[in-house]
């Protein structure tokens, strides 16, 4: 054969395995970016304007939440949420729309002396969905029905406990596993 068919074909070769390499970065990629995610995933996926655009924002998320220094609550203070939450809930058969209002301040509390960005909520629920994927939704559907009738206000408080009980649990003051892992990097140095 002349050379220059087997210059074609390592050609050829190449960008096959370049395409195969290719395929399996963004395989694993998706593939971690689920697991991290769990249903924030999907829901972000089916908000995007394509499946590239969405993995782009969740992967800017845990970036962005990366570099924040998110702290566990002391047990001081986490008795004192519990206290407070209590309190607010015992409120909402005689004021509910001012209970709901003091839950959402209450959860913002935590989040401020947990470490979270608390100024914006779209930004909040960001930052949020990167640690708690599993409740952030219930965060969201709490805020959005915060100013409903009665009902909705009643199952605003059930959203908002959900995301409040996760915070303030103690595994939330466990590292997480990547945070274990950088801690465990540090110490080595």
């Amino acid at each position: 054969m002349p050379g220059w068919v087997w210059v074609l074909v390592a050609v050829a070769v190449i960008i096959v395995i370049a395409v195969v390499v290719w395929q399996a970065l963004r395989t694993r990629r998706t593939r971690t970016l689920q697991d991290r995610f769990g249903p924030e995933y999907d829901r972000t996926v089916d908000r995007a304007d394509g499946k590239g655009d969405a993995e782009a924002d969740l992967a800017a998320r845990a970036k962005r939440r990366d570099e924040l220094e998110i702290r566990p609550l002391t047990t001081a203070a986490r008795e004192r949420y519990l206290q407070e939450w209590q309190r607010v809930q015992a409120r909402f058969v005689d004021d509910p729309g001012g209970a709901v209002g003091e839950a959402d301040s209450l959860i913002q509390s935590v989040l401020r002396e947990r470490g979270y960005p608390v100024d914006d909520f779209e930004q909040r629920a960001a930052d949020i969905s990167v640690d708690h994927p599993q409740v952030v939704e219930n965060y969201r559907a709490g805020h959005r029905l915060a100013s409903g009738d009665t009902e909705e206000q009643r199952q605003a408080m059930v959203h908002y406990r959900g995301l409040f009980e996760e915070l303030v649990e103690d595994t939330a003051d466990a590292p997480l596993a990547r945070d274990a892992a950088t801690g465990d990097r540090e110490v080595a140095r």
